[in-house]
């Protein structure tokens, strides 16, 4: 069968960006906002009392203008994303964020009045219908509310934070985007993007090329280092104001507020991970000696492993399809069902073209119910992966479709369970379908990307962002202390595998740079084990899908830990659940050294 390569944007809004849909979409908002804004004015909950007749209309125009806003957002985001030279997304994407903003900025005196209600007229609010499916959002907004400042200060901090706090995000987007660097090959010097030159030197087959492409890699980097340097400290410098004012604890509490954690579970998943690094520093090292390397160096941790005569096999678009439905239903046939749909009606933009964004992403579109992916496929089993992993994400959106808007609210963490989940299926696929020894070295080596990635290098991340942010709490922090810090933090995290290392990690790394959420780092690693553990049970549940359906549905209906309680009958602030999950990773890299032992040179 033959599926689109290119996604279909025209059954959201036809005629893309300047489709009359979306224009009068984003004015239903524009029009709807002075509307909540009035009824939340005039909202009592004491005269509203027993029946709510007022908060439930309200709360109707509540969930449009969410719903509104994600669906336009969304919408002109993927035009971006397809199409970098369109001029037109710019302006419209800072219309949508001055209208989420001061979306925001009357949720604030909502909030503050559903934190005064009494507990008992919270009850009756919360006893029926869809407000009952929300109750455990409903109160997160109530205990939130008892932490902000009066409605003046919060209203103008938001608006401060549209050219200030987002502006300065947005800046480093512009910077970065605005970079070229001079790659000389065959005598003949082409100048490249950033996605593109980081390609060259994480996926070059020869060791001398990625050394090359990588010292100008870092030059470039360096040779703009102070402005980069500016940026992240203003972003950090706002967001530790803004916090201040709150007289929130330390910068970690927002974090894992959002991520709904404990401080207990975020510190046992780092210990545990900090004394299991051994076998993934071993696997580091035997790849770079597979290649003729004695010790392995940053810029060719990435590296395919090639030995022999083997050629690694590439997929078409439409075989990749295939791959990933057919090893989907072995787990789900609801999960393949959902794959085969969005293969089918174009959900995916996965054309490798000029003029496209780097990396990929899944969005959810709640005016019509969907999703769409976002990513550039290449062919390799890499590439097939990167399209399973979205659409675990897929997935997960499309099971909470139907469910009030707060249900939808899942955090980062438990995203990135579903997606890796995913992921994890065809991964384990490929690999087992290897019928040669170097094919399944070089497979095994393709899915240890995932661990490496997870256990070393975001660890990296987490360490840098936390000394970052404790010296940022005294003052600007300077480039050269960002490089030490972050050189400091790789050679911790990496225990002993890799031998030199990339000190403009934080100016190169965009992940730094979001304004919301802050650490956008240890999410990743805890989707990784938590998915690891729901995959190990996957293999032993003769009714998975019911289970895991019914995981993915609670997912914003519960903290992380009630979460894993309730569904994996687990302890997220003990060691036991975190060393199941790095085992498993651990025995792929220990078979990947002893396949690997007939290739040494």
């Amino acid at each position: 069968m033959s599926y689109p390569i290119n996604w279909n944007l025209d059954s959201i809004f036809p005629g893309g960006i300047d489709s009359p849909q979306l224009t009068a979409r984003i004015q239903t908002v524009t029009d709807e906002l002075p509307q909540l804004e009035a009824q939340v004015a005039a909202w009592s909950p004491e005269d509203d009392a027993p029946e709510f007749t007022d908060f439930k209309t309200l709360w109707q125009l509540f969930e449009d203008i969410s719903k509104g806003l994600g669906t336009t957002g969304s919408f002109v985001e993927m035009i971006a994303s397809a199409d970098t030279a369109n001029l037109k997304t710019g302006p419209l994407l800072g219309q949508l964020t001055t209208l989420e903003t001061r979306f925001q900025n009357i949720n604030n005196p909502l909030a503050k009045k559903l934190a005064a209600m009494p507990q008992t007229a919270f009850d009756q609010l919360t006893a029926t219908g869809t407000l009952a499916e929300s109750r455990f959002g409903l109160s997160e907004i109530r205990d939130q509310a008892k932490e902000l400042l009066d409605d003046k200060t919060e209203t103008m901090i938001n608006d401060l934070a549209v050219d200030g706090f987002t502006g300065w995000s947005n800046h480093y987007t512009t910077l970065s985007g605005s970079l070229k660097f001079p790659i000389t090959q065959n005598g003949e010097t082409t100048e490249l993007s950033a996605g593109q030159t980081q390609n060259k030197f994480e996926g070059a087959p020869d060791p001398k090329t990625r050394k090359d492409v990588f010292n100008v890699w870092e030059q470039v980097w360096s040779d703009h280092a102070s402005l980069f340097g500016e940026t992240l400290n203003h972003i950090a410098g706002f967001r530790l104001t803004n916090y201040r004012l709150h007289q929130y604890p330390d910068y970690l509490y927002k974090p894992l507020q959002y991520n709904r954690m404990k401080r207990a579970t975020l510190d046992q998943m780092w210990q545990t991970i900090s004394a299991n690094k051994a076998p993934f520093a071993a696997y580091l090292t035997r790849k770079a000696q597979l290649t003729g390397q004695s010790t392995m160096q940053w810029q060719d941790q990435w590296a395919p492993v090639v030995v022999g005569d083997f050629k690694p096999k590439t997929y078409t678009f439409d075989e990749a399809a295939e791959f990933i439905v057919n090893n989907f239903a072995k787990f789900s046939p609801k999960m393949a069902a959902f794959a085969q749909h969005a293969f089918e009606n174009g959900w995916i933009e996965a054309e490798d073209r000029p003029g496209k964004r780097a990396g990929g992403y899944m969005t959810s579109v709640p005016d019509v119910k969907e999703s769409r992916i976002f990513m550039t496929f290449d062919g390799s089993a890499s590439g097939v992966s990167t399209i399973a992993h979205e659409l675990g994400h897929a997935f997960h959106s499309s099971i909470l479709k139907d469910m009030p808007v707060l249900r939808q609210n899942y955090a980062m963490n438990v995203a990135e369970t579903a997606s890796t989940f995913a992921e994890l299926i065809v991964a384990d696929a490929t690999v087992k379908a290897a019928s040669e020894p170097a094919e399944k070295l070089n497979l095994l080596d393709a899915k240890m990307a995932n661990p490496l990635a997870m256990l070393l290098n975001i660890h990296a991340r987490f360490l840098f962002e936390d000394s970052f942010y404790q010296e940022r709490e005294h003052g600007i922090v300077s480039v050269p202390r960002l490089k030490a810090l972050m050189t400091a933090a790789q050679e911790k995290a990496y225990a002993g595998g890799l031998s030199s290392f990339d000190p403009m990690y934080w100016a190169d790394k965009l992940h730094f740079y979001f304004d919301n959420p802050p650490f956008y780092n240890f999410p990743y690693t805890f989707g990784y084990l938590f998915s690891s553990g729901i995959y190990a049970k996957a293999q032993q549940s003769d009714h998975f899908e019911d289970d895991y359906i019914a995981l993915l549905r609670d997912t914003a209906n519960m903290s992380t830990e009630a979460l894993a309680k309730k569904h994996l009958g687990v302890d997220l602030t003990q060691p036991e659940f975190w060393q199941q999950g790095i085992d498993l990773a651990a025995k792929d890299a220990q078979q990947f050294m002893a396949l690997s032992e007939a290739y040494l040179k």
